[in-house]
């Protein structure tokens, strides 16, 4: 079952110089309008920070920093393990962000990737590029540039050769009308970078030391600098409001269905249909429109799930139907060919090979035998307000319409439940629970109560109450 995370896949670069990521993270995101940190807000089931750590770590360097600055103790919990953080204490601007990660890589020698955090949709392949360009060209500097309207205007010399980029804050109305755009996205040699940064100022119009400098610094040395165009824009969105979030939202949603689709499963139609990164699903399944699957969900072979159906950190073994409009909460485990019809409800429950749930029915806080079935309406009572309690229903048990199981409660193999039945204690094998009453119908009672009420109706429905 493929990882539709596969999009940042381990890096195919041959370069042999040692390899160190700075992530830039520190940013307040006050255009979010929030009240926790912009890079811990999820795209596709991810917080947005993971992404360019995923595609760091796919590259394998000798040092991951990750500059932290708002909700520095909630970012760094959240990737615990994974890098090593630095604290930007004040924000001065993406050129002191460096300066404040580059002290950690004092005698390090090698490249530098640096990136800004709130960049997810970038591709390890891009890097890759890169890296390729860096050793072909060997420009202490490689840019990586964008057609996307992004604030780092990229200006060229007569010749085309890269001179210098510009915030759009500061470029002149000429400059601000040329498409080619700085990406934010730097490979440079570390010898070179710790030169540069040590000349940096802040004399802009932000007050702020800019890490596009490095740029000019660079051919003010005599050094080229490489830039290479990335050949998807999409690659380079940054995340700065909630818009932002949404597009590079649907940029993950349609990447995790194209690998999906590469390997084999159907969608009705990718754009109505939401799977999360890291989700799992075998070939020859199919996801109507509509269908929403989170977390750490793993779907198997042949799997159908219809048009409007959820299933949230759930294990689906081979054939299993779902839908529609069907709910698998967290901790749902169906075996093979297990059918969930419409508007049933799973939550933390095992259900064996061949369980069905056709339509409007609960289970949950459940272990359920290979061919059980439940009907219309049947629930079970798993909560007592103080605490949940488990049900185990045993194989081929067979529970009618409109039953409750009130755990905690036990029915063994081949056991059975009448329709409007409240069972409320173990149910032995062959037997049947029966908890209604024998009907019994009352002759002439609408008559007596129109007269009791004197309203002389004839029964017509017209009693409206």
């Amino acid at each position: 079952m493929p990882d539709a995370m596969s999009q940042t896949a381990q890096s195919t670069a041959d370069s042999s110089r040692p390899l160190a990521v700075i992530i830039m993270a520190a940013g307040k995101g006050t255009r979010m309008k929030s009240r926790r940190s912009k890079m811990l807000h999820e795209i596709a089931g991810r917080p947005l920070l993971g992404y360019a750590i995923s595609m760091a770590e796919a590259l394998d360097p000798s040092e991951l920093l990750v500059v932290v600055g708002r909700d520095a103790e909630g970012v760094e919990q959240a990737f615990e393990g994974r890098a090593r953080f630095i604290l930007q204490a004040e924000q001065r601007g993406t050129g002191h962000a460096v300066q404040v990660a580059q002290r950690a890589l004092v005698g390090f020698e090698g490249d530098v990737l640096i990136h800004n955090g709130d960049h997810a949709m970038l591709r390890t392949a891009s890097v890759d590029r890169m890296r390729a360009l860096r050793d072909r060209t060997q420009a202490p500097v490689v840019i990586l540039t964008s057609r996307n309207p992004l604030p780092g205007v990229v200006i060229r010399t007569a010749k085309g050769d890269v001179e210098r980029v510009v915030e759009l804050t500061d470029a002149t109305p000429e400059e601000s009308e040329v498409e080619e755009r700085n990406a934010g996205t730097y490979l440079v040699d570390a010898g070179f970078l710790a030169k540069a940064l040590s000349e940096l100022d802040d004399s802009n119009a932000q007050g702020e030391f800019y890490l596009t400098e490095i740029v000019a610094i660079a051919r003010r040395m005599g050094s080229a600098v490489a830039a290479m165009l990335v050949a998807d824009a999409d690659e380079t969105i940054g995340v700065n409001d909630r818009r932002e979030l949404a597009q590079a939202a649907a940029i993950q949603y349609r990447r995790n269905a194209e690998a999906l689709m590469a390997e084999g499963v159907t969608f009705d139609d990718p754009a109505a249909t939401y799977i999360d990164t890291g989700v799992e699903i075998g070939r020859d399944s199919r996801l109507e429109p509509g269908v929403v699957i989170t977390g750490p969900s793993r779907l198997g072979e042949g799997v159908h799930v219809k048009a409007h159906s959820v299933i949230e950190d759930s294990l689906l073994g081979d054939d299993v139907v779902v839908g529609p409009c069907a709910h698998l909460r967290p901790g749902s485990r169906l075996e093979q060919g297990v059918r969930i019809g419409n508007f049933v409800e799973v939550k933390n429950s095992h259900l064996g090979v061949g369980v069905k749930a056709d339509h409007l029915a609960y289970v949950g806080d459940a272990d359920v035998g290979a061919g059980s079935s439940f009907g219309c309406g049947s629930i079970t009572v798993n909560y007592d307000w103080t605490d949940k309690h488990r049900t185990t229903v045993g194989e081929g048990v067979k529970v009618g319409c409109n039953a409750n199981l009130v755990a905690p409660l036990e029915l063994e193999d081949g056991a059975f439940v009448a329709a409007g039945t409240t069972v409320t204690k173990k149910v032995k094998s062959d037997a049947i629970a029966v908890s209604t009453g024998r009907q019994k119908n009352l002759e002439g009672w609408g008559a007596r109560r129109r007269k009791k009420s004197g309203t002389g109706e004839s029964g017509s429905g017209s009693d409206r109450g």
